[in-house]
């Protein structure tokens, strides 16, 4: 077919991956046997911090969950793009608004302020009037999603 996969998404924010758990106790939430252990807490500067494991990502979306399929699973001609589909990953780098008139800022990363992102919706309205991955400048990439990708051994 005449088309090509994108995943456009933000990256640049810690954004939760997993927990650390302990009993509840047993006079409370009977029906709730697990509860965050909020004083796991990891080494200075790194990733677990009150019990959550952090990743990069969007804050709500880590970057391997919105990635790995445009990285690896579509990537090519695979079970998942039997016609080998031209992918293309378009990641935009967080940068929080310089002050209160940027409201949610014209280059947020974030999950649902990167609707207002200025280079997002410059690369859909670029898409929609035709243009193609390599005209937009093939990808951009700021993460470790190429080699996170590399590291999943799926039979693809």
């Amino acid at each position: 077919p005449d088309m090509e996969i994108y995943c456009l998404y933000g990256v640049g924010i810690p954004t939760e991956r997993s927990y650390v758990y302990k009993l509840s106790p047993s006079d409370r939430c009977n029906s709730i046997p697990f509860q965050i252990d909020t004083s796991a807490d990891g080494s200075d500067g790194g990733c677990l911090k009150g019990g959550v494991y952090f990743v990069d990502g969007d804050e709500s979306v880590p970057v391997l969950s919105a990635g790995f399929m445009c990285a690896k699973g579509w990537r090519g001609r695979t079970r998942f793009n039997p016609s080998g589909i031209a992918t293309h990953i378009r990641e935009y780098q967080h940068k929080p608004p310089a002050s209160l008139l940027e409201g949610r800022g014209l280059e947020s990363g974030a999950h649902v302020d990167i609707m207002g992102n200025v280079a997002l919706i410059e690369d859909v309205l670029r898409v929609a009037a035709g243009a193609t991955g390599a005209e937009l400048g093939g990808d951009r990439i700021h993460s470790d999603i190429i080699k996170m990708s590399e590291r999943i051994n799926i039979r693809l």
